[in-house]
């Protein structure tokens, strides 16, 4: 090799390196992507919450955004907890339940006013994005044979029992549509209330421990599939301890700056018969992957 190619090979390589330092972001701690910079997706601890989380991870991909994904992450308290330290830029959150974590005296109920009131209490450094059309509330559900035998079709039914065996997520214990607002809001006294903790966030165990006997009546979001596949009875809920559930997106600030509007697009087109069909999927026998199902209903959407 010549002393002028090794000195040309030599020029182009420096100024490779001067333009690799040149575009990356001092600011930037999470490394390379769009604008210098990579967004960090995870997901609660259920299925739902992943294919969620990765429509909005592959919308971002497809907007040149580099995104690392954290999913199954775990429950509410621990996400948060990771947005709060950066760990984590981005989660799929429903408007209700994210309110009465962040205020659990709030008195807001329908919609408009669940989401006014949590754009108010959203700590500094966070923001939520557009709530979806698409809703997945907690619902109390007891079998049909339960429902006839003790006439309960609403949660009001619940007080005149004897006693009555709860199953739910461990942290729904001390939520407030949990056992403490059945007793408070219904006065379903809580010396009858026996829970049992069932760790599959309204999966298969849960829907078994209910259909077996081993509970009376278990939370259950009311896009799981089994709800009619089973025939099971969601019982009603004239007093509005369950609040509006639409899914919207929780981010860092930086986040919400930059991507909202992409972000946006997944918003308006998301229905509650989608979450449905897409839960299906992931959990009837195809067992699709988060990843397929979302790549699948984007593209079905026109937002592939």
């Amino acid at each position: 090799m010549t002393t002028m190619t090794r000195r040309t090979l030599l020029g182009a390589a420096m100024l490779t390196g001067l333009a690799a330092c040149s575009s990356h972001d001092p600011l930037d701690s999470n490394g390379s992507g769009s604008g210098g910079s990579s967004v960090t997706v995870g997901s609660a601890n259920f299925t739902e919450s992943e294919i969620i989380a990765e429509l909005y991870a592959q919308i971002l991909e497809k907007a040149g955004v580099t995104v690392k994904r954290q999913m199954q992450i775990g429950a509410r308290d621990v996400y948060v907890k990771a947005l709060k330290d950066g760990s984590v830029d981005l989660v799929p959150e429903y408007s209700g339940n994210l309110l009465q974590f962040f205020r659990g005296s709030s008195t807001a109920t329908d919609e408009t006013s669940v989401m006014d009131a949590l754009r108010k209490v959203v700590p500094s450094g966070m923001s939520v994005g557009e709530p979806s059309a698409a809703q997945d509330a907690d619902s109390w559900c007891v079998t049909s044979e339960f429902s006839k035998a003790h006439d309960v079709t609403s949660l009001a039914d619940l007080a005149k029992l004897d006693s009555l065996k709860v199953g739910g997520n461990p942290e729904l214990k001390e939520r407030p549509y949990g056992p403490k607002g059945l007793t408070k809001v219904y006065g379903v006294p809580a010396s009858k209330i026996a829970f049992t903790a069932l760790s599959d966030s309204s999966g298969p165990l849960t829907v078994k421990a209910l259909t077996s006997g081993a509970v009376d009546l278990v939370d259950l979001y009311t896009t799981t599939p089994a709800i009619k596949e089973q025939n099971l009875v969601v019982l009603e809920d004239p007093k509005h301890l369950i609040v509006a559930q639409n899914v919207v997106p929780l981010m860092t600030t930086k986040v919400a700056d930059k991507h909202r509007d992409q972000l946006a697009k997944v918003s308006h087109a998301l229905t509650t018969d989608d979450l449905i069909a897409m839960n299906r999927r992931a959990q009837g026998g195809e067992k699709a992957s988060a990843s397929t199902i979302a790549k699948d209903w984007l593209g079905a959407k026109g937002l592939a």
